[in-house]
């Protein structure tokens, strides 16, 4: 019978809506401060990820993004709520652990991605399509 490993759960979850950081601690002894833009450009959802591969949508202009509400999902995650609207990526414990402990090189594929696009950070997202403003 293979066992498999136990994933640390958190112990503590503290949003710091000045600094746009979510603290959280874990009971292996981790700590982590993710940044929320780094949350809402990594978010874990079809939005923002695509349905299959190479369908990932770049996210920019959420460098001042703030998370105004989460809600837990089960034992087993959380689902915050940005102040730009968006709302359906389910952040897992496992999922928080690894944009924690891997930050410095999420933020390096992030930084190189959007070199790659010719746009920057703060470069506004363009209107979806079919939105309003897309049909100008």
């Amino acid at each position: 019978m293979i066992q498999e490993m136990a994933m640390p759960m958190p112990t503590e979850l503290v949003l710091h809506q000045q600094s746009r950081r979510l603290d959280i601690a874990f009971d292996d002894g981790a700590r982590f401060s993710i940044p929320f833009e780094l949350m809402r450009v990594c978010s874990p959802s079809a939005e923002v990820q695509g349905h299959g591969p190479g369908q990932e949508v770049l996210q920019t202009g959420k460098r001042h993004v703030n998370i105004v509400a989460v809600e837990p999902v089960g034992h087993y995650a959380v689902q915050p709520t940005f102040d730009d609207g968006h709302n359906s990526g389910i952040f897992t414990w496992t999922y928080l652990y690894q944009l924690g402990s891997q930050q410095a090189a999420l933020w390096a594929q992030y930084e190189a991605r959007l070199q790659a696009a010719g746009v920057t950070r703060d470069t506004p997202m363009p209107p979806k399509p079919g939105s309003a403003c897309a049909s100008h």
